[in-house]
């Protein structure tokens, strides 16, 4: 097309956007090529009496069963950025050494998952516990449809479980927080006035090994008028630090700002109801019975030891019915 390219950070969304479409149906056609592939071999293997083989389709069919399933929740990701890459942070609640472990649980549960997608992830700041566990950690969860997946996890986190930390064996609560923004790509504008942050550096303190490689060139930006902060210790340089906590800043700043238009929505249509996020959204009950619950779709798990494993699928699909 004529003078497409003459604007190119238009050309480039363009782009963006055929991919995004392209994908779904170019995946499709590859399931549906393999499924008909499958029943031509099953045939053969049940004229030859091949039990062999019939066991190489099962194991197809399998593959393609969870394939598929994958892409039933794909096809129910409908938001702007749905398809970004994700900005996960966890923050104990209070409670000491108890959240702050409960805080690490739901990290190893995370990228537990993470793994199970084949989506990288890569922590960004980690502030390590007092005793043991994680204050707070922000992770970038990198691979398509990351963030749409995630957002259904942004909420209030409740665990109930006899405490390792109490030596009288007594049943404790424990709450942490979960937040989760898209990265933003280029296309997405957020004014930000440099005379209104405030910039640190800070040797990272973080808890080396998988976590955070120790530099001595850790950015804390504050923006004033919000009180946001966000860190970053994860790259080598002090540039590369900034560089990571402004892409944080400026997806708070947007997520921020898309809450408080939905907020004047609502109060225009007199909707009072609480912001899902403000509130406890999910519930991991270890005693004295075993169950995981979701408070917004009333999902409820009893292989606890799975979900936090990593098996979130459930309840992501659980969340995306109930939300359309």
């Amino acid at each position: 097309m004529p003078g497409f390219w003459d604007d190119v950070n238009k050309a480039r969304q363009v782009q963006q956007e055929i991919s995004q479409l392209q994908s779904p149906l170019d995946g499709w056609e590859a399931m549906h090529a393999e499924g008909e592939e499958a029943g031509v071999l099953l045939e053969l293997a049940v004229s030859e009496q091949d039990a062999e083989t019939e066991q190489e389709v099962a194991g197809i069919l399998e593959r393609l069963d969870r394939q598929v399933a994958s892409f039933e929740v794909e096809c129910m990701f409908s938001g702007e950025h749905d398809a970004n890459n994700a900005l996960l942070t966890i923050h104990a609640g209070a409670g000491g050494t108890e959240a702050q472990d409960w805080a690490d649980i739901l990290l190893r549960m995370y990228l537990r998952w993470a793994e199970s997608k084949g989506f990288a992830a890569d922590i960004l700041d980690y502030l390590p516990g007092d005793e043991a566990g994680t204050k707070s950690v922000t992770v970038m969860i990198k691979g398509r449809y990351a963030y749409g997946y995630l957002r259904s996890e942004m909420g209030i986190h409740r665990l109930v479980r006899i405490s390792p930390f109490d030596a009288g064996g007594r049943r404790h609560t424990s709450f942490c927080s979960v937040f989760i923004f898209p990265e933003l790509d280029d296309t997405i504008t957020v004014e930000i006035n440099e005379k209104d942050l405030r910039i640190d550096t800070y040797r990272s303190s973080g808890a080396g090994g998988q976590h955070v490689n120790k530099t001595s060139s850790a950015v804390r930006i504050t923006h004033l008028p919000t009180g946001i902060v966000v860190q970053c210790q994860n790259e080598r340089s002090q540039h590369s630090n900034k560089d990571m906590a402004m892409k944080m800043l400026r997806a708070q700043l947007y997520k921020r700002e898309q809450e408080l238009q939905n907020e004047k929505k609502k109060e225009l249509h007199g909707d009072k109801k609480e912001i899902a996020w403000g509130s406890q959204i999910r519930s991991y009950v270890l005693q004295p019975y075993r169950l995981i619950k979701d408070h917004r779709t009333d999902l409820e798990i009893g292989n606890v030891d799975s979900v936090l494993d990593g098996n979130l699928d459930p309840f992501i699909k659980a969340y995306l019915l109930w939300q359309q």
